[in-house]
């Protein structure tokens, strides 16, 4: 009996793509200008407009990463190419990224809200703990929320764009004074546009194939690339226009250090009305918290892969019923929380920001651009290793020009590689599988040969969990049929990351594979195994992919709130389901 592993659907368009990349890599506008004028005043639009440059470069890079991963990159993956303690250093980077994105990105969006330093801490460790609980039940950040999101973002910058229009005779910028070093100093203090763009490599595994490829030959080039190149476009643009309205306002320069956390809504009171800054406000209040849920997710997902890798310890791997890792949600929940409470101030908090991204870009970069098996031109090779050469210097001036920032860095990589030697000293080696099947690609081999004709009911997929009356029902309507049947077990892993269909390492799926085999008798039986966060995509998907007449379910025993929170199965398969095919509850 062949078990055929199955990877996660590619149901993510280009413009999903962007706007969940817009929803973290776009919200990095709502504090940059802020903090810069804060920090040098009017002198500082060289500084941002240098900025906007090194975020088009970098976004240029990433373009060419994800063209190199197809089934899903970031630092994680690019770094395990040459080592995997190198791979676990990029993973720790990313954390500490992670981190402080949360922990920013929420403080940030109750500045936006209109609540002072005191009020708006106290509020996002409550949101915080919120979002965290959210992610118990696995709810995801899905593409039609993050466009429904970016929409009203986009809007808003163009309205604050064109509302700063006819104050361009007021520009007042300053010319830089200091040295170049002064300068160089002021300008890294400015790189948290860059935050965000590894989101662009690591959702490459469930973008939707180019034309022409296919999945054991992927390629999401034109996919990644259109998403990629649109939110890159909006950032830089949009942080160069507003950079530059931002030199009309009236402001005093004395009065900029008061509204470093929410100049975007300062902004609107100014340009537009005091009721447009409170939309303004709202809007990016919302992205902002949008930011610290991809965030926890993202903290989740990683965590949990290197758990899954060996790299941090097993009880990392371990899933509540909704199939999220129990220790991966309450690390991405309570240290951010801890990160906050020891901070009093976004500019604080943006310190410690950029040593995690700009660590995690350059190891990425490097890691890519050295890759000999990679599809990378000679000229790309060079511009990645350029780029990965300017933003190390940019790193090693934060790790030395900011000390808080280099020991909270120091202590994620300490815990962590830590964490790793305890992990490596004590895992276990050589663990035997169930069963002695190996996993093979499913095609029509498998039906070669049969004698049954083709009607309704000749391949009947089954969707389980466990030994089910669903299970049952569909091994006894084969039998009589004389059908095949395909007994799909998907275990649901709610991450957003690259997931591993190892049904090898799977217990309750090789004990069921086992039972089916034995039970089944003379019915032909395929099992199929998935690890997936969508499964009824991933039931519609296979049974459409397979051609099967009839997909079987057991009838869903979800409370009420699970229900609206995460969707009914059911439903959503009979929603998704081409026509051609029957569906059979059953319970």
């Amino acid at each position: 009996m062949e078990i055929s592993t199955i990877s996660r659907p590619r149901n993510v368009g280009w413009a999903r793509a962007a706007a969940l990349l817009y929803g973290d890599w776009g919200t990095s506008k709502a504090y940059v200008i802020g903090l810069a004028l804060a920090a040098v005043g009017y002198t500082a639009l060289p500084h941002l407009l240098a900025v906007c440059f090194i975020t088009g470069l970098v976004g240029l890079n990433y373009i060419w990463v994800c063209r190199c991963f197809p089934t899903g990159g970031g630092v994680y993956t690019a770094a395990g190419m040459h080592s995997r303690r190198l791979a676990a250093i990029g993973g720790l980077l990313l954390l500490a990224d992670f981190i402080v994105t949360a922990s920013l990105s929420c403080l940030d969006a109750f500045h936006y809200l209109g609540l002072a330093e005191a009020e708006a801490k106290k509020w996002a460790i409550v949101a915080i703990f919120a979002i965290g609980a959210m992610n118990f039940m696995g709810p995801k950040h899905s593409g039609s929320v993050a466009i429904w999101l970016a929409i009203p973002t986009v809007l808003v910058v163009l309205v604050l764009v064109a509302a700063g229009l006819p104050h361009l005779p007021q520009f007042h910028a300053v010319a830089p004074t200091g040295g170049i070093k002064h300068n160089w100093i002021a300008f890294v203090g400015m790189v948290l546009a860059l935050s965000g763009v590894e989101a662009a490599a690591s959702s490459t595994g469930v973008m939707r194939l180019d034309p022409g490829s296919t999945p054991d030959r992927p390629s999401v080039a034109q996919v990644s690339r259109k998403a990629v190149l649109v939110v890159m476009i909006e950032v830089v643009g949009g942080t160069a226009l507003l950079s530059v309205i931002a030199f009309c306002l009236p402001t005093p320069a004395a009065e900029l250090p008061e509204h470093q956390a929410d100049l975007l809504r300062h902004m609107g009171d100014v340009l537009v009305d005091p009721w447009f800054g409170k939309v303004v406000g709202v809007v990016f209040a919302l992205l902002l918290l949008s930011a610290v849920n991809t965030a926890i997710g993202g903290m989740i997902a990683l965590l949990y892969v290197m758990a899954r890798d060996g790299e941090i310890p097993v009880p990392f791997t371990q899933l509540n019923r909704f199939g999220v890792p129990y220790l991966p949600l309450v690390a991405a929940t309570t240290l951010p929380v801890i990160v906050l409470d020891l901070t009093d101030s976004v500019e604080n908090l943006a310190h410690l920001y950029a040593i995690g991204v700009v660590g995690a870009i350059v190891l990425n970069i490097g890691s890519a651009s050295f890759g000999k098996n990679l599809p990378l031109k000679t000229c790309e090779r060079q511009i990645m290793r350029g780029t990965a050469v300017l933003l190390l210097l940019i790193w090693v001036t934060i790790a030395v020009t900011k000390t808080n920032a280099l020991v909270f860095v120091s202590i994620v990589l300490a815990a962590g590689l830590a964490l790793r030697e305890y992990t490596q000293l004590h895992r276990k080696k050589g663990a035997s599988a169930i069963m002695a099947v190996e996993p093979q690609e499913i095609g029509e081999a498998v039906w070669e040969g049969r004698k049954t004709a083709e009607v309704l009911g000749q391949r009947l997929l089954v969707a389980v969990r466990g030994w089910t009356p669903a299970l049952r029902f569909a091994l006894e309507a084969a039998r009589l049929r004389n059908s095949l049947l395909l007994v799909l077990y998907i275990r649901e892993v709610a991450v957003a990351a690259r997931l591993s269909s190892d049904w090898h390492k799977d217990k309750t799926a090789s004990e069921l594979f086992t039972r089916i085999q034995r039970e089944a008798g003379d019915v032909p039986v395929h099992p199929l195994y998935s690890v997936s966060d969508a499964p009824a995509d991933t039931i519609t998907d296979i049974a459409a992919t397979f051609g099967a007449d009839t997909v079987v379910l057991g009838g869903s025993r979800r409370a009420a709130l699970v229900k609206l929170l995460k969707g009914n199965v059911v439903t959503r398969v009979a929603s998704h389901l081409p026509s051609n095919i029957r569906l059979v509850v059953v319970g």
